[in-house]
């Protein structure tokens, strides 16, 4: 594997190269090491399926999908040519109090050129991700997706959220190949009694490591005005890794529940993966630009290309105090700060003006 691997003070993070993906994201904290995204145990492995995605096959970490699922108009793998295809390193230099790496996509999408800028802050637990389309013409669907390790469950929490939507199409419906605990296709405002496929309802914001289930659901940002914003207070890996975003850039937030329910290879019913990926997209390259129950609910889900298209996006961690996630995050002056049911408050360095939040300039 051809990585490039970049730091700042208390923070490192590599890119795998063949797919840019973050190959390794670690943050430094106290005594401790903080190690907040996946990676796939099948990387490198001998004798996987074939005919798998490249992506799939060097699954980890975090990513730029576009489009988001099926490339459908402009071909190429699931999630199309950035999450799939060779970038190269175009610079890696110091900045004021940190260090930036820019690499190129080597494919065109859609005409445009991409670009992926990771930005490390000295002190600052998080990786600052932006993604550039250049050029190019017609719309793209776009995501990011990040992927958290949960060994045995942990609590979520989020910024309001409108409701919670699952597809028309069951995500594992052979039960010789895999199992899901959501009913398809629901929605609910309540994102802790969404309907359950055997009855009853299942709490998004408990994810449990004593059951075995694939399952897809779309949560759509409320008109809050603010940060969006995802938190995972991890039991066993005793951490909250947070996910920030500009709602105006990316105004859904779908959670991919991979907890050991797929049964076949690579996956081979192995536990604990969460996705938290946020978007503009519905599921599928078609689907977006076409009508979609998104549109009909007044959400964009695609970027208009032919100037330049910017999407930021930041991903982070945080040692665990109290094994709850955050009941509010809120960013000003240089810190980011997180308010607790209990009444505890937290801050830690981060650049405010990085999301954009009200800018809506995306495109």
């Amino acid at each position: 594997m051809t990585t490039h691997s970049f730091a700042a003070e208390g923070i490192r993070a590599a890119v795998d190269l063949e797919v840019g993906h973050i190959a390794e994201l670690r943050i430094e904290t106290g005594e401790r090491t903080l190690t907040p995204l996946h990676r796939a145990p099948w990387i490198d492995s001998a004798g996987l399926p074939a005919g798998l995605p490249a992506g799939q096959e060097r699954l980890s970490g975090d990513f730029l999908c576009a489009p988001f699922s099926r490339s459908d108009i402009d071909t190429a793998p699931l999630h199309g040519w950035p999450a799939n295809s060779a970038w190269d390193l175009v610079s890696d230099a110091p900045i004021a109090s940190g260090r930036r790496a820019v690499f190129v996509l080597r494919r065109k999408v859609m005409g445009a050129v991409v670009e992926k800028t990771l930005t490390l802050r000295d002190g600052h637990p998080f990786l600052y991700e932006e993604h550039s389309f250049s050029g190019g013409s017609g719309a793209i669907s776009a995501a990011l997706h990040p992927m958290t390790e949960m060994r045995a469950g942990g609590r979520l929490a989020f910024s309001p959220k409108r409701l919670a939507a699952t597809p028309e199409d069951v995500t594992e419906p052979d039960p010789a190949r895999g199992s899901y605990l959501l009913a398809y296709p629901a929605r609910n405002e309540d994102l802790s009694r969404f309907p359950a496929a055997a009855g009853g309802t299942v709490d998004l914001t408990d994810y449990r490591a004593d059951r075995r289930h694939e399952d897809f659901v779309t949560l759509v940002e409320a008109d809050h005005g603010g940060m969006g914003w995802a938190a995972v207070a991890r039991q066993a890996e005793d951490d909250v890794v947070l996910i920030l975003k500009n709602p105006a850039e990316l105004p859904v937030t779908m959670l991919w529940i991979s907890n050991g329910g797929r049964f076949y290879a690579p996956w081979n019913g192995r536990n604990g993966v969460l996705g938290i990926e946020d978007g503009r997209t519905a599921l599928g390259h078609s689907a977006s630009l076409g009508d979609n129950w998104l549109k009909r609910e007044g959400v964009e889900t695609a970027f208009t290309l032919g100037g330049t298209v910017a999407i930021r996006h930041v991903v982070g961690a945080v040692s665990s105090e109290s094994g709850e996630p955050p009941s509010a995050v809120t960013a000003a002056a240089g810190r980011l700060r997180l308010e607790f049911a209990s009444g505890a408050t937290r801050e830690v360095p981060f650049d405010d003006a990085f999301l954009g939040v009200g800018e809506g300039h995306a495109g």
